[in-house]
């Protein structure tokens, strides 16, 4: 069962209620058992289920009564090897999903009162290693609706060397069109369609390989997609897809008329990208997409965002200090590490 299914497991709606909920690192702790054993504590050696032995001198650890194996609280979740107190963990997680737009390092260093902006840093982009599935599902599938795929060039300074893509990063997105129920006064907008699920990603180039080979990750097989008329596209139907292509005619105005949708995902990724965050190392693009398709996916439920983070980072490995900084933890494809994406 996922996580925000579960009903044993509160999530704080306002401030006063995270304060009551959360007061301490035991709070905490028994919080995150909870959500890590829905059954009670599985030991993952002998698989034997009951209550564990508790140690007091060692509240982050968990004895097996048959076996005797310690396992801790924390291992295999991105706190693993944190010396950083529990409760800040979960007050980040809580910033990170009651604030819509997000916040910066500085500002995450602030609110949590860290004395050094490394540690606001690190505990960032470890909760975005946890806001992906590695075993997500394929968005589409869906009678009566279509997926528009696209891709943009994100960011890159230009100084004296004129307009073009020089030092930007190709960003392949998708995004699932829904409608809206007639007569509502939502269905007036857009037509009644709006965006469902996205999935984005950093690609090599506009190849068919690396399009096509996005478009496989991320969408159900036998989906209806709509895309321009690319001849990086070209290979979908033989792929399983039920693909139409938009005809630009060399007019580039033609496709963000006859995919809406996906263009203004675009406007909304850039806009979140320098207003909040004012520019993104290149080797961790990949790490600020998945936050914000944490974020998108996840903006009708704000509440359900803290349970669900808390879940998903609760099966995450954590990723080392080197793979942190060096970016190659949430990395697709290799990108030029010295690029600063605005």
């Amino acid at each position: 069962m996922d996580v925000v299914d579960r009903t044993d497991l509160p999530f704080p709606r306002s401030l006063a209620e995270f304060q009551r909920l959360f007061p301490d690192d035991a709070a905490c702790a028994a919080y995150l058992e909870g959500a890590r054993w829905a059954g009670g504590f599985a030991c993952p050696q002998c698989h034997v289920v009951g209550e564990p032995f508790r140690i007091a001198t060692r509240p982050g650890v968990l004895t097996c009564r048959a076996c005797r194996r310690q396992t801790g609280l924390t291992v295999g979740t991105v706190m693993e090897r944190s010396h950083t107190p529990l409760s800040t963990w979960f007050w980040a997680a809580y910033l990170v999903a009651s604030q819509t737009p997000g916040m910066s390092a500085v500002q995450f260093q602030r609110q949590l009162g860290l004395t050094r902006y490394e540690t606001a840093f690190g505990i960032l982009h470890k909760l975005r290693a946890g806001m992906v599935r590695p075993d997500r599902d394929r968005i589409g599938g869906r009678a009566g609706e279509h997926v528009e795929v696209d891709e943009t060039w994100v960011g890159g300074r230009t100084r004296d060397e004129g307009r073009g893509v020089h030092h930007k990063a190709l960003v392949a997105a998708a995004v699932e069109v829904r409608h809206r129920e007639p007569g509502t006064a939502q269905d007036k907008r857009k037509d009644g369609r709006y965006a469902g699920r996205v999935r984005l990603s950093v690609v090599a180039d506009r190849s068919a390989a690396s399009l096509c080979g996005f478009v496989q990750r991320t969408i159900m097989p036998g989906s209806l997609i709509v895309t321009d008329d690319w001849s990086g596209y070209g290979g979908l139907r033989t792929r399983g897809y039920d693909h139409h292509a938009i005809a630009e005619g060399g007019d580039p105005e033609v496709p963000e008329a006859f995919m809406p949708i996906i263009h203004l995902v675009f406007s909304n990724l850039k806009t979140w990208l320098n207003g909040i965050h004012h520019g993104v190392s290149a080797k961790h693009l990949q790490a600020y997409l998945n936050e914000f398709t944490f974020r998108f996916n996840r903006r009708f439920y704000p509440f359900n965002a803290f349970r669900s983070l808390l879940g998903i980072a609760g099966g995450a490995a954590a990723p080392t200090f080197d793979g942190l900084y060096s970016g190659e933890w949430n990395r697709a494809y290799p990108v030029n590490a010295d690029t600063h994406y605005q």
